[in-house]
């Protein structure tokens, strides 16, 4: 009863502000038509139903069995299967994402096409997916956090010499996306079990940490990588 009423909390400290602010305007400056007023109405109350509905879950169902999954792997002593199975979760959870969708079909329609949705998602979907498992192989073989957000950062500076305007732009919008709703919970938990199964925390509770920062590089890359091949 408790994670309801925060949740519910939570939403309406989310939520109220914005409602509020659209109103306002409305009342004082805008004056847009009564009738999409009330399409905004309905939209607010439909989304904050849906996000309260989703914080539930993911409360409720997504971390904790991110983190289990986690805490289960390096008991496997299976190195191989801990990079993959990373790989693996930050693919599916990435086409899953709801923002990442959204970009997506915003590009396709302004590009009229010519950079489709599908090859989109599945562009920053398998960047985002190669990042968390070098997220993996960091927490396992404690690589400092720093090495990697350099030289990632790096090749994004040099490849923009070679990516049409458009698409840098492009591209940082979509590292922007991945760190969404659907993902960042699943990753960060994930992250979190197999850091503390591996006793990082006895070392740098820090170390638990950084890894969605780290995989916002791989759409970038991806998006740009994108860029070059249209070009």
């Amino acid at each position: 009863m408790d994670n309801v009423r925060d949740t519910f909390k939570e939403v309406a400290a989310a939520i109220l502000p914005v409602t509020t602010v659209v109103i306002l305007l409305q009342l004082i400056f805008i004056r847009i038509p009564f009738e999409a007023l009330i399409q905004f109405l309905v939209g607010v109350a439909f989304v904050s139903v849906g996000f309260f509905l989703f914080l539930l879950g993911v409360n409720a169902g997504l971390l904790p069995i991110g983190e289990m999954i986690g805490r289960k792997l390096p008991s496997t002593k299976n190195v191989g299967l801990i990079i993959a199975t990373g790989f693996l979760l930050g693919l599916v959870v990435t086409i899953a994402e709801p923002d990442v969708r959204i970009l997506a079909k915003q590009i396709d329609q302004t590009s009229e096409g010519t950079v489709s949705a599908t090859i989109l998602i599945w562009s920053v979907s398998l960047g985002l997916a190669i990042f968390v498992a070098l997220a993996m192989i960091r927490t396992i073989f404690r690589i400092p956090l720093h090495y990697l957000l350099i030289g990632g950062y790096t090749l994004v500076f040099l490849l923009s010499f070679f990516v049409p305007k458009d698409f840098i732009a492009i591209s940082f919008d979509a590292g922007g996306v991945t760190t969404g709703p659907m993902a960042v919970p699943f990753i960060l938990a994930l992250g979190i079990g197999v850091a503390s199964v591996l006793r990082l925390e006895t070392e740098n509770s820090g170390e638990k940490f950084g890894l969605i920062g780290l995989a916002s590089i791989g759409p970038i890359l991806a998006v740009m990588l994108l860029g070059v091949l249209f070009r």
